[in-house]
């Protein structure tokens, strides 16, 4: 549980850090409600990452097949899941007050709360592929490796697992941001009415954020 609070905590503040900065509202401090909101998606990110492996130690579930999905094909869609559901919790601001939306020559044209919930399903969705294929590939990678009898020695797995994990989060890392672009394009159907009678511009963009 502590593992998972710690790891949910440093990928939300990076969210927070890089999110758009658009959002403005003058009724509540928007930084306390990012901040809380960004609590409480840790809290519960973790405690469902921690949960199947708290269910298989506290009924003592020590079949093979229970430890296989628990401790190997659980750990990829749940990190992804809560990745992707802490992403979209803390900069949920930006598709309750939209964000700025500009025109090919950098001018701003408007606010657009749809442009605000693509970004976050885009920036989400990334998120949810880096960690999940992070968490994923590696298994498959040491199975492999196990089967080719590649690592002989049993105190060696250890130290070849993380190697394999660093290895592949290294090289998703720019898959995960290169998924779409960093500054985002919108076309005009999309956008909200008020938008577009300031404009005749056909092609909207907007920052994405991380």
């Amino acid at each position: 549980l502590f593992l998972q609070f710690v790891f949910h905590a440093y990928t939300t503040a990076f969210t927070l850090v890089n999110g758009n900065g658009t959002p403005k509202a003058e009724e509540y401090s928007l930084q306390q409600k990012q901040i809380l909101l960004g609590l409480g998606a840790v809290s519960y990110a973790a405690c469902i990452g921690a949960l199947p492996l708290t269910f298989v130690n506290r009924y003592a579930l020590k079949s093979s097949l229970m430890q296989l999905v628990v401790k190997k094909l659980l750990p990829a869609p749940l990190f992804g899941l809560t990745s992707a559901f802490t992403v979209a919790m803390v900069r949920s601001p930006e598709f309750d007050n939209g964000i700025e939306v500009m025109d090919r020559n950098g001018k701003v044209i408007g606010v657009s709360k749809k442009a605000g919930e693509k970004a976050v399903k885009e920036t989400a969705l990334s998120r949810a592929v880096l960690f999940g294929t992070t968490f994923f590939l590696p298994e498959v990678l040491m199975y492999c490796m196990q089967r080719a009898r590649l690592v002989k020695n049993p105190r060696a797995l250890g130290p070849a697992r993380m190697f394999v994990i660093m290895s592949v989060l290294a090289g998703m890392l720019p898959v995960s941001f290169s998924m779409f672009p960093q500054c985002g394009e919108i076309k005009r159907a999309d956008l909200e009415p008020e938008i577009l009678s300031s404009t005749e511009e056909t092609e909207f963009f907007y920052n994405r954020g991380i």
